[in-house]
């Protein structure tokens, strides 16, 4: 039971910080900003989303 709830749990996470990138791309920022983003997205998953979710590009 645990290993299909935490496949799911990480499923969710994952399709969340994928349109998270896909803000990011979309997003009126520079592309030194947006390349700074994607990367803190991609290297810290958890922490990252959390400070763009607060600080990032909007639009």
């Amino acid at each position: 039971m645990g290993l299909e709830v935490g496949g799911l749990l990480g499923l969710i996470w994952l399709i969340i910080v994928i349109w998270a990138i896909i803000k990011v791309a979309n997003s009126p920022a520079g592309g030194g900003a947006k390349i700074l983003w994607i990367l803190i997205l991609l290297l810290f998953p958890l922490i990252g989303l959390i400070i763009w979710f607060f600080l990032g590009p909007k639009g």
